[in-house]
């Protein structure tokens, strides 16, 4: 049976891919901050799919608990076949508006937390000649948008480069890259989208289809959305100058 290992799993993108793979039914760890939400969401994916659940309550910026969900990932009894790096937060104000320990902290989130699940899922995987390690970034890692695009184009330009490394290994690795995506994530990062077209915006579950698909596919970075492949497009073209004036107007992120 297959083992999948989600963090960020009680919403957004991280819920989605948790109904998709026990739909398929996979075996599921989950790992969220709230664990009261958590152990709700677990008993609903067992009484609804049948599939064994597992729960971590743990905040991956803690490193003590972040460690916790290293040694879940490095087991050998019950090893984690795939791992999905979704838990991220944003901050309302461009740096250096906001506090340097906030920044701090959405660093550790989008950066160092997925660097050390993925450095503790590995070893196993390629030792077991099979494993598949999903990123969700972000198509502000596109354009100069701040520390939080910022660490979403370290995410993709990692997840890129891991694929290459991985790849003799049976390991597959993809980049998501979505745009706007109806989650809780703007409302915790204190964004004000009301200006948003309703064109703009995508399906939580729409993201993780496209992803499984580009994942079969075997290609390196999965986007959703003819506006966002378009945007993705423009953005590889035009002048840095450009692109960053583009940023400033409006910032795609999931």
């Amino acid at each position: 049976m297959t083992t999948v290992l989600i963090t960020g799993a009680t919403s957004g993108i991280g819920a989605a891919f948790t109904h998709r793979f026990a739909g398929f039914g996979c075996a599921l760890v989950l790992v969220a901050r709230d664990e009261e939400r958590l152990l709700k969401t677990a008993a609903e994916l067992r009484s609804r799919y049948g599939v064994r659940v597992e729960t971590l309550a743990a905040d991956l910026v803690d490193p003590a608990q972040c460690r916790l969900v290293e040694e879940r990932l490095a087991a050998t009894e019950d090893p984690v076949d795939v791992l999905v790096n979704n838990a991220g937060s944003g901050l309302p104000a461009p740096f250096p508006h906001s506090p340097v320990d906030d920044e701090e902290r959405m660093l550790d989130l989008l950066v160092r937390a997925p660097l050390r699940l993925t450095h503790a899922a590995v070893p196993g995987m390629t030792a077991r000649k099979r494993g598949v390690i999903l990123n969700v970034s972000s198509v502000a890692g596109l354009l100069p948008t701040g520390t939080y695009g910022a660490a979403k184009a370290w995410l993709t330009a990692f997840s890129e480069s891991l694929r290459v490394d991985l790849a003799p290994h049976g390991v597959r690795v993809l980049a998501l890259v979505p745009g706007f995506t109806r989650t809780e994530f703007q409302k915790r990062a204190g964004m004000d989208v009301s200006s948003l077209p309703e064109w703009a915006w995508l399906d939580a579950e729409k993201v993780v289809e496209q992803a499984l698909k580009d994942l079969r596919r075997r290609r390196p970075v999965s986007i959703t959305g003819l506006q966002y492949k378009a945007y993705a497009f423009a953005v590889r073209h035009v002048p840095r100058t450009v692109a960053a004036r583009m940023a400033r107007s409006r910032t795609p992120a999931k």
